[in-house]
């Protein structure tokens, strides 16, 4: 990340932290362009660059190693995240692998039971068969973590809130725990975004995103992010974009950056419709238990309260027919709410985490997480709240008539 923002000739070399979050997502690694004056940062679309003279260039090489627009990009994002570096990837789950490639035969992780699909599946699919060693643990208490680590941790890998059961987890507490183990903290921030919590903040060594989700927040784009600033782990994460080759587009980045531009403003409205949409949940007689950290009942409430600026946009839920088929006619009945994969974007959704999202995790580990088949996940969009509410009012008005009837 530049030591440096520059908001145009009039507001040279003023640090990123002289400025407010807002602005910082505006203008955090972009300037209007040299030659032609555009504002808005170019889609450098070239795979190599002319050299002056053999390894005498100008900062760029070849495309895979980078690419001036992703640039922009990973300098927005570090800003964001406080981070000195920022590392784009071409999917969350790219970000994810190239973090677990550091480790060696014989390392052990210790994750979150509660954690996205993808995530599990690439550790005990890919990672753990060539002898990376998995534990996954509840770690709503730091001796959790304790308990669970080894001479051999090297990782310890947190996503709060969790994906779907909405689990908050404390960052700073387990942080000190893992450093005292020696080992390193990377935290999956995808579901609260860098607006909502700023991991690094609280002692994590590493931030990941899903850039496809908040960060592009339209639906349009898939990408990734890691954000640190440990130098050895830039170092490693660099080296393996330019090994592996898991590099975003510069399209993409370029997508990304005109989305961070109103992340702050986006995730405001995700975030006052979540309360609205649990808060109505909560009170109808179809729906038997809503998950969501704002509730003050919540068991995290208290730590997401401390280390989030607000308590995101998704919710989750099971209805009070507790069964398979209900949550999939009410999923069927909604109009606004989309039936998708994904979350994040300005549309709302709604998810069947069990069959979708989390079904490479085998039925009876989802169980034992404490996810259930009948838990359906809404990310709740930027819509009108009393159209969300309509929306969600008439679904459930068609599950609790058709259990009525029979």
């Amino acid at each position: 990340m530049s030591d440096s923002l520059s908001l145009g000739a009039d507001a040279p070399g003023l640090a990123d932290a002289d400025f407010q979050f807002g602005t910082r997502a505006i203008h955090a690694g972009q300037q209007p362009d040299p030659t032609t004056g555009a504002i808005m940062t170019p889609v450098f679309q070239t795979s190599t660059y002319v050299q002056e003279a053999p390894d005498v260039h100008k900062g760029y090489d070849y495309a895979r190693v980078g690419n001036p627009t992703r640039t922009a990009l990973e300098e927005n994002l570090a800003s964001l995240e406080g981070a000195a570096h920022g590392i784009a990837f071409a999917s969350g789950v790219a970000g994810i692998d190239a973090i677990l490639r550091r480790l060696r035969p014989g390392d052990h992780v210790v994750s979150t039971s509660d954690l996205y699909g993808g995530t599990y599946r690439l550790m005990t699919q890919i990672h753990q068969p060539m002898g990376v060693e998995f534990t996954f643990v509840d770690l709503a208490s730091p001796d959790a973590l304790a308990d669970a680590m080894t001479d051999a941790t090297k990782l310890v890998w947190i996503e709060t809130p969790t994906n779907p059961l909405l689990r908050i987890y404390d960052i700073e507490a387990l942080s000190a725990v893992a450093h005292d183990g020696g080992a390193s903290v990377a935290v999956d921030n995808t579901f609260a975004s860098p607006y909502l919590q700023q991991p690094l903040a609280l002692g994590a060594d590493l931030v990941l995103h899903s850039t496809t989700k908040y960060i592009g927040g339209h639906s349009d784009v898939i990408g990734g992010a890691v954000l640190t600033s440990d130098e050895d782990w830039t170092e490693h994460l660099r080296f393996q974009i330019k090994s592996v080759g898991a590099a975003p587009a510069p399209q993409d980045c370029f997508l990304l950056l005109r989305s961070t531009k109103t992340l702050h403003l986006r995730m405001e409205r995700h975030c006052a419709n979540a309360r609205a949409v649990a808060e109505y949940l909560r009170g109808h007689d179809a729906v038997a238990r809503v998950l969501y950290p704002g509730f003050e009942d919540h068991p995290g409430h208290a730590i997401a309260a401390k280390q989030m600026h607000d308590f995101g946009g998704m919710v989750s839920l099971v209805l009070a027919d507790d069964t398979l088929d209900t949550a999939v006619r009410f999923m069927q009945s909604t109009k606004l709410f989309s039936l998708a994969e994904s979350l994040g974007g300005v549309e709302s959704l709604v998810s069947h985490p069990a069959s979708m999202t989390h079904g490479s995790i085998p039925a009876e580990v989802r169980r034992a997480a404490g996810l259930p088949d009948s838990l359906v996940r809404l990310s709740v969009g930027v819509e009108d709240e009393a159209d969300l509410i309509a929306d969600l009012d008439q679904a459930l008005a068609t599950v609790h008539d058709s259990a009525v009837s029979a």
